[in-house]
């Protein structure tokens, strides 16, 4: 709309840059709280960034440069700071990874490698079912009928990998 010559703002517009630094402000509260409601890490950097380009909106009207620093170029330093914060975070704050003293524990069929099973039922053509304590496991491995004794040496998934024991 143009009056007297001059271009007038819609007042939402108008309303929104007189608010100057406080817009950022609001809307890093709202990305965080977004992030309490919101599962993983998804707005943190974008709050992040918000706060950085107001405290840089506070400093800069503090210095009286305000003027300098229009919103094109707050929207563009606020949108390299969230990049940035998103590929650092990506490269330097890795979740460590623990140590179990247990790594076969979600592997249930690894920490029987080295016992000696029963065959339960017969191992024909590479296929059968051995007995691991009150559960039956399939089996791959030599042709071996029912009650042969065998050594679990890998696992295939979830079959066991047996072969016949050795008198060693």
């Amino acid at each position: 709309m143009r009056i007297n010559g001059t271009e007038e703002l819609p007042p939402v517009i108008d309303f929104l840059i007189g608010l100057g630094f406080w817009n950022w402000f609001f809307l890093a509260i709202l990305l965080f709280a977004l992030e309490t409601f919101i599962p993983g890490v998804h707005f943190l950097w974008f709050g992040l960034a918000a706060t950085i380009v107001g405290l840089a909106v506070v400093g800069l009207d503090a210095a009286g440069l305000g003027a300098s620093f229009a919103w094109p170029m707050q929207l563009v330093t606020f949108s390299l700071i969230a990049v940035a914060t998103v590929f650092w975070v990506k490269r330097y704050a890795r979740p460590e990874t623990a140590r179990s003293d247990e790594p076969d524990l979600n592997v249930r069929g690894a920490q029987y490698i080295g016992r000696v099973v029963a065959v339960d039922t017969e191992i024909v053509s590479g296929r059968g079912k051995v007995r691991v304590g009150d559960t039956v496991w399939a089996a791959e491995g030599e042709d071996a009928p029912s009650g042969t004794r065998v050594k679990v040496v890998g696992v295939n998934g979830t079959v066991l990998v047996v072969e016949r024991e050795t008198d060693d």
